[in-house]
């Protein structure tokens, strides 16, 4: 993010810090085989990176000193082979978020944010779940606390993204003599549904799919799954437990 001599927005840094998040969110998740790949013990110091075009890569740690921007945690491919997978990936997270919040108040202070814009950027970050709730699936247990009504699951396909229809879509119109009631909290349950890549709330018209493995909620852009695909599905496993699966055969 260049300055280009204006003053930037707190909401300008926030999608900065949005849109590498969700590459980082994508290298743990529906990536994570080829992120795996990529940490090989036997090369260099590697750092993973989350870039503003909601991509990521892994590389060796820029050279010149002091950096442009705050550097992640380093050599997170050393540690690949000493540990479980799933606590390497936790801690890779862990690193991830305390990276992309050093990111975000770097530019806070490069564009001279007040006490007003840093607590407003902080609180928009603070909305997002972190990697680590995402990849560890706390987030996902946490809005299930909230959501008690949606626990049991049956139906193929759905309104709305509940865990009781695997396949989902956008919510019906509400009926206009609805005083709102059991709906409105329905409704309220299924904003607080997760995307188990991006790590993004439910949105209206989006189309969703759930891991038959891992029982995650999916956006199916983000996994590459059209509504017309998933019906010629009969259980669906996320490329997370795909490559799980593969791993643990090799």
């Amino acid at each position: 993010m260049e300055s280009g001599g204006t003053p930037r927005s707190p909401e300008d840094v926030f999608r900065d810090f949005r849109a590498r998040r969700a590459g980082m969110i994508k290298a743990l998740t529906t990536d994570v085989e080829k992120f795996y790949q990529q940490c090989d013990p036997e090369k260099e110091n590697l750092c993973l990176y989350g870039l503003p075009n909601e991509t990521w890569e892994v590389n060796l740690p820029a050279e010149e000193v002091p950096p442009e921007l705050p550097e992640p945690a380093l050599g997170i491919n050393f540690a690949r082979d000493g540990m479980d997978e799933k606590d390497w990936l936790s801690l890779v997270a862990v690193h991830s978020d305390a990276w992309l919040l050093a990111v975000a108040f770097y530019f806070g202070a490069r564009f001279g944010f007040d006490k007003e814009s840093r607590k407003r950027l902080f609180v928009m970050i603070n909305n997002l779940p972190t990697i680590y709730e995402v990849v560890t699936g706390t987030a996902k247990k946490q809005t299930k606390e909230k959501t008690p009504k949606s626990s049991s699951k049956s139906n193929k396909s759905g309104t709305k993204p509940e865990p009781n229809s695997r396949v989902s879509k956008m919510p019906p119109p509400k009926d206009e003599d609805d005083s709102g009631g059991e709906e409105d909290e329905e409704e309220e349950d299924h904003e607080n549904t997760l995307c188990g890549s991006c790590g993004d709330n439910y949105g209206q018209d989006e189309f969703w799919i759930c891991c038959d493995a891992c029982e995650t909620w999916f956006h199916g852009k983000c996994v590459k799954i059209t509504p017309a695909k998933a019906e010629h599905i009969k259980h669906y496993k996320c490329p997370n437990c795909s490559g799980s699966s593969k791993r643990a055969r090799a």
